[in-house]
């Protein structure tokens, strides 16, 4: 609302200092000449800056907005010709009436007639040139008033699409967190119970402390250490789970609940319940200041009858890396053995830079 309130103030200065240089320019280079009539010359040349301005802004307010951009481009260019051959004409004529008249002799009139001719026709030229001109800045300011509109509704298409995917993974994130819990109230109740009152930590910074784009890092950090050790309540000592967590510039932000997904699908997947399993999380900063989330974990996929998270999560990170950090992320997993890793690196942005 401020850059449209300034550039409506901006705008009929720019219009006001062009003209006025286009009416000062003949006086600043003639005006020491001896043989200069300023008075005169300032009336003359105030009648074809009127001319000039006639159909300058004649095109500007009412021809462009009213026909051309009505898509009636027969009737604008008629009516721009009728504009230019009237005003050219009138002021040649006005002109001619006010000049003195010419020394006699026999090819005054065929001399008067020529450069009268000629005169007009420049006038005329000068004209179209004038409408053109006006032509040229109503379309560029057009453009970019176009732009503009496009990128605001591309930013509230964006931020839409951006809340509809934290709306998915909210209960998404719920749900495959209450069936852990749940696997957990028939081995230990009051297990379960603690459960409970981490998920209620975590869901709070879920539902209430991450609305916007981007959050503070030690935010998002915190969040996952705790989620971390949730999940750790309910593991069996054949578990190994580690996470490490090295970030030096906790003061910058970080778009949240994007490594969470990962580590979600490490422990969905991760965990044995015959068998020794591990879950190792690296959460540091590298040399180059991003932010690298590194897990490692042994492997044992669901089978096709085990529907818990219906595969939204990886999906969703997917969009959401897209939209958030456009060519500016690395996400990679691959498969080594009987170990899966993934890997998400991400800028840190200063709270200024948002």
């Amino acid at each position: 609302m401020n850059h449209t309130n300034n550039k409506n103030i901006l705008q009929p200065i720019i219009h006001l200092i062009a003209w006025g240089l286009v009416f000062a320019l003949p006086f600043l280079i003639f005006g020491n000449d001896k043989d200069f009539d300023i008075w005169d010359k300032m009336l003359h040349h105030a009648v074809v800056i009127s001319s000039l301005l006639l159909v300058f802004y004649l095109n500007y307010f009412l021809l462009i907005e009213k026909v051309l951009f009505e898509r009636k481009i027969g009737k604008f260019l008629l009516y721009n010709f009728l504009v230019i051959v009237i005003t050219g004409a009138a002021v040649h004529f006005w002109q001619e009436a006010t000049m003195p008249p010419m020394p006699p002799g026999k090819d005054a009139f065929h001399y008067s007639f020529t450069i009268g001719l000629f005169f007009m026709f420049r006038d005329m030229l000068t004209l179209v040139v004038v409408a053109g001109l006006s032509l040229a800045i109503k379309m560029t300011g057009k453009w970019y008033i176009t732009e503009a509109e496009r990128q605001e509704e591309e930013k509230e298409r964006t931020e839409a699409e951006l809340k509809n995917l934290r709306q998915q993974l909210n209960p998404h994130f719920l749900f495959n967190t209450l069936n852990n819990i749940y696997a957990l109230i028939a081995i230990s109740p009051e297990k379960a119970q603690e459960s409970m009152l981490e998920l209620s930590k975590l869901l709070r910074y879920v539902l209430y402390e991450n609305t916007g784009n981007f959050v503070p890092v030690e935010r998002e950090l915190n969040f996952i250490h705790n989620y971390v050790e949730l999940m750790r309540i309910r593991l069996t000592p054949d578990v190994d789970v580690k996470i490490n967590i090295n970030v030096t510039e906790v003061d910058k932000t970080v778009a949240p609940l994007l490594f969470i997904t990962l580590i979600e699908n490490a422990f969905k997947h991760g965990i044995s319940s015959s068998g020794k399993s591990f879950i190792y999380i690296n959460i540091y900063q590298d040399k180059n200041r991003q932010l690298n989330c590194t897990i490692r974990n042994s492997y044992f996929p669901k089978d096709n009858s085990d529907q818990s998270g219906s595969g939204i999560g990886l999906e969703n990170l997917r969009r959401r890396l897209e939209i958030l950090y456009p060519h500016k992320h690395i996400l990679r997993t691959e498969k080594e053995g009987d170990t899966f890793i993934a890997e998400l690196i991400l800028p840190l942005h200063q709270i200024n830079e948002l």
